[in-house]
Parts: C-alpha cells; structure tokens; sequence
C-alpha cells in the first residue's frame, strides 16, 4: 500500500444496515423484517457462489421443462428456488412465498410469520449459458390481518404496500440494491469475508441520455413507443446541439434495470412480458426511492393491482423526464382514438 492510500476503516455490513434501517420504522421494531432481509442475503450469497461455479457443478442448461410461465427451466433457476425458498422458511418469520418458478403459493403454517416475500430466484438465466449477469429480485409485505389466516389477497395488492424490495446481480461482482423506504442503498459481495458490505450509500438516479428496450420487439410496439423511440434516434438540436442518446441493452433486467439506476436514462419493456409482483414492483420500489418514476406508460406502476400471481404488465422506468415524455405520448396516442 503506497503511503497516499488509505485503508477504508468505515465498514458497514448488510446485517448492520439492516439493524439500523429496523430502528427508523415507526412501528415498534420486532427484528422480524431484519431476519428476512438477512436470509435474502445468505440465499443470494449461495446463488452467486453456484452461478459462478455453474459450468463446474454442472448445472448449465435446460431442464427439458417449462414452468408456469411457459418458459424453458434452467437447471439453475431449480437451485436458486430451492435455496430461496428452504433459506426463507427457516427463518420462522415468512407466512406467503411467491415465486416465479411455481405456479401456487406457498403457504407456511409452522412456525408462521407475519411477511409475505414475492421473489424471481434467477431472472436471465436463459443467458447464463453466455456468462450475462442474472441475478434475484424480491419484494416484501407484511401480512394484511396477522390475525386471519394467510391467503393470496395477501400479495394480490398494489406495490404501495411494500415494506421492502431488492434485487441482487451476479456479474463481474456481487451487487445488492436494497430499500425499506428510506433510499436505495448498495451492498457489494466481498468474497474474502463472504460479507456484503456497502458500497453505495443513497443511490440517486443518474442524469444520462440511454434507452434500453429490446427493439426486436418493434412491430408489437404501441405507436406511443414508436414515436418516443423517433424521438431519441433523431432529437431536435437544441441551442444548435442535438441532444446524443445511447442504446443499451443487455436483455437481463437486473442487469439493465441497474445500469439505469447508476446512470440515468429509461428501460422499457412495453409488450407486457414482465411478471407484476416479483419483476415490476421491486423495481418500481426502487426506482421511486432513487428519485425516479415507473409506469405502464398510462398509470403509476405502483398503483396497479394485480389480478393473479404471475399477472404481467409492460413497464417504463427511469427517470422521470423520461418517463413523463413516454406517459406523454400515451396520452397523445389514447386521445386521438377517441
């Protein structure tokens, strides 16, 4: 270490983040929100550690099944559910799973908690085979009456009402973004202590010019889409200077959906594919939190109540200059069918 180089000292781990951030509820705190979110971290420790171990052990490829979705199962996305799942219900504070990967909820009566966490253990694994980042998306509620027993109105509920959400990406390193409602904050795998420690205190959205959809998708594209995307491939100059856009996409949503969040810009997805409770929502949380905003393209994502458990919805979230000129369009698009 050369004599200019400091030794960073001010080490906050997760589990301490935790604690803390428990102390600015308003409710009295029980701890039992900070055990879930400690769990979420431990399974999220144990998917990294096989995502990257995944040619090793064996575990690339298909299963030769489809899940609720219809999707292909990624022998993966089998692994991470189990662990997410096992991990959340030895906590004893879980009373509702939901998860990408089955088709009901899991309903937990011994020991039954008082949360309900939704969660996609792998989203991108079908590109995993191509070493892309992947990478887990959860949100938390707390039950409606702990009084009553558990059922799916538990979830089926608008995402004003989570009390947490995050998402975890597998990539060059080991990232997790984190909010209970009082900011987004950052927390990066240090594999030499197995600690998530933070790195990012108080995401802010960046103020980059980037757009990220998979136009593959065009000819499906509302004319709503199709117009803002003009918009960015050709911007008027402004004071002589044409505003410059960049396209990114990497067709991971965590992985875009967290390069937008450090950047700026807006990640689109408009033909309704992503699921409502375990992709939209966590997302929109944070999204929100670090000063930004997500829509369907006509009402706050957030607002949006879900009919089933895999209900989906298309989504443009960013920051809120970007997202309001989509909103914008929208509105221009529905007026004019009228």
């Amino acid at each position: 270490m050369s004599p200019n180089e400091e030794l960073r000292t001010d080490i906050v781990t997760l589990t301490s983040h935790i604690i803390a951030q428990q102390q600015l509820s308003p409710k009295p705190a029980t701890g039992d929100l900070s055990l879930l979110l400690s769990a979420i971290g431990s399974a999220c420790k144990w998917i990294s550690n096989v995502v990257r171990k995944a040619e090793l052990l064996n575990v690339i490829g298909a299963t030769g099944v489809t899940n609720v979705q219809a999707e292909t199962v990624q022998k993966l996305d089998i692994l991470s559910n189990e662990i997410f799942i096992n991990l959340l219900k030895g906590t004893g504070r879980a009373a509702v799973l939901v998860s990408e990967e089955n088709e009901e909820a899991i309903f937990i009566d011994t020991p039954r908690g008082h949360y309900c966490v939704v969660f996609d253990p792998l989203d991108g694994s079908s590109n995993i085979d191509c070493g892309v980042s992947v990478g887990t998306i959860f949100g938390i509620y707390e039950l409606r009456d702990r009084s009553s027993k558990p059922s799916v109105k538990d979830v089926l509920r608008p995402g004003t009402e989570m009390v947490a959400a995050g998402y975890c990406m597998y990539g060059s390193s080991t990232i997790m973004m984190l909010t209970s409602g009082h900011g987004v904050d950052g927390f990066t795998l240090d594999p030499n202590t197995g600690e998530f420690l933070l790195t990012h205190k108080q995401v802010k959205l960046g103020k980059k010019k980037i757009y990220s959809i998979n136009e593959g998708n065009a000819h499906a594209f509302d004319d709503a889409v199709k117009e803002y995307l003009h918009s960015v491939k050709f911007p008027p100059a402004v004071n002589g200077k044409v505003p410059a856009y960049s396209a990114r996409y990497v067709g991971s949503m965590v992985a875009d959906v967290h390069r937008t969040l450090l950047y700026g810009g807006i990640f689109m997805y408009p033909t309704g594919k992503l699921r409502i409770l375990y992709e939209c929502f966590p997302m929109s949380f944070l999204m929100e939190q670090a000063g930004g905003k997500s829509s369907t393209g006509r009402i706050r994502m957030l607002d949006v109540v879900p009919n089933n458990l895999h209900a989906r919805a298309g989504i443009f979230l960013g920051t809120t200059e970007e997202v309001e000129k989509v909103e914008a369009l929208y509105r221009k698009m529905d007026a004019a069918k009228k």
